[in-house]
């Protein structure tokens, strides 16, 4: 009997200032995409106490942003590794978004990039806002 393993991607956002993810799969890593070059929301009063889910912060980013110019190149580029593990069987792919406080930018990305893979791929997806306050 043929054993098949699924692909696992684990998509997190995260703050610099606590350091990159460590990967517990034990593959040593993956994608770390730098969001601190789209202008932070957080750094306007009014959006201090949202996040990237928050539709004020969405907004912000499509109006004032080019945010998904952004993750269309990191799409293409992780689309890339998608496809190869699903074909060689591999595990798991890490994703990261990091932005400055973990809150905005980054939770943006990684909800928008868990939300184009579980549309394009029947895998697993995870995703976890690791300095996301609640």
């Amino acid at each position: 009997m043929e054993h098949t393993k699924q692909l696992t991607a684990t998509v997190n956002s995260f703050s610099y200032r606590r350091g990159i993810p460590y990967d517990n799969s034990g593959h040593g890593g993956g994608y770390v995409f730098d969001c601190r070059g789209i202008l932070n929301p957080g750094k306007f009063e009014r959006y201090m106490m949202l996040n990237g889910k928050d539709p004020e912060v969405v907004e912000f980013f499509e109006k004032n942003t080019k945010i998904y110019d952004y993750l269309e190149h990191t799409f293409q580029l992780v689309k890339t590794n998608l496809d190869n593990y699903i074909e060689r069987s591999f595990s798991n792919l890490m994703i990261n978004f990091g932005c400055t406080g973990g809150q905005h930018r980054s939770v943006f990305c990684a909800e928008w990039m868990a939300n184009r893979i579980r549309n394009n791929y029947d895998i697993v997806v995870k995703i976890n806002h690791l300095d996301m306050k609640e």
